[in-house]
């Protein structure tokens, strides 16, 4: 146990020294947040005016603008740290020491959750600062939110590298668009029951949608039992499981059929 976590942690502080050596990448992990807050609380801050007395957007909008970011940003720190072994051709290397598929992926997992709860931080930090956003209003649940959002990016990050490893570098324009096209069926800004009837059955089973739900709720002051986020924990459990199945089985068809050896940056199809 103590050398498969050394080997995962040596993934993981691989990808924290490309990030110190690159002031790139320090400026890209934080650009987008900077945008999307200071965008989504000048609309809040707007809606407000128009809003009857005693609404408030700020917690609902702009919380929302929030933890879908987090969640974006578990996703991609994810498939970036396998993208980044990819762009270097690093990856065949990798394994061609003692490291195993489940030591990889956790070293992916620990980096993500570093830079995830860096980037958190700095975004409470920016819309409190700036737009009054008190973070903390949506008490104890506030852990199985973030808790439901980041199993998620990891299950959605691991799928997105699989992806990748079978179809090569060329078809990462695969993955940056998925948490675009998640967020209608998760119902981020407006409630599941809105949804045509075939996007609600989607919504169910996205863990997100009980996360925004939740979220709705306790800021509009209505009860909220928490039991929904017990399916959604339980969903993410699955989706790990099965993109964790899904990138062993990639790399082993890649390894077997010799596509791996040829990985290079247009396609290994």
């Amino acid at each position: 146990m103590g050398v498969r976590l050394r080997r995962a942690a040596g993934i993981a502080l691989r990808q924290y020294y490309l990030l110190r050596g690159s002031p790139a990448r320090v400026l890209a992990l934080y650009a987008w947040i900077l945008v999307d807050i200071v965008l989504w609380g000048f609309i809040t801050r707007y809606l407000n005016t128009l809003a009857s007395p005693g609404t408030d957007f700020v917690p609902m909008l702009l919380g929302a603008v929030l933890l879908w970011d987090f969640f974006t940003r578990v996703m991609h720190s994810v498939t970036t740290g396998f993208l980044e072994d990819v762009w270097s051709q690093n990856f065949l290397n990798l394994f061609a020491s003692p490291l195993s598929i489940r030591e990889y992926l956790g070293g992916l997992v620990l980096f993500s959750v570093a830079t995830s709860l860096l980037g958190l931080l700095a975004m409470v930090a920016l819309a409190s600062a700036a737009f009054g956003l008190r973070f903390f209003a949506y008490g104890l649940m506030l852990v199985p939110f973030l808790l439901v959002l980041f199993l998620f990016g990891i299950a959605l990050g691991i799928l997105g590298a699989a992806l990748v490893l079978r179809f090569g570098p060329a078809s990462e324009w695969l993955v940056w668009p998925i948490p675009a096209v998640v967020t209608p069926f998760a119902a981020v800004f407006y409630p599941v029951s809105t949804l045509p009837a075939w996007m609600q059955a989607t919504a169910q089973l996205l863990p997100p949608s009980y996360v925004f739900e939740g979220m709705r709720s306790i800021v509009t002051g209505g009860a909220y039992s928490g039991k929904p986020l017990v399916w959604g924990l339980g969903l993410c459990a699955l989706y790990i499981l099965v993109a964790a199945w899904v990138f062993a089985r990639v790399h082993s068809t890649v390894v077997r059929t010799g596509l791996l050896a040829r990985y290079k940056a247009e396609s290994s199809a």
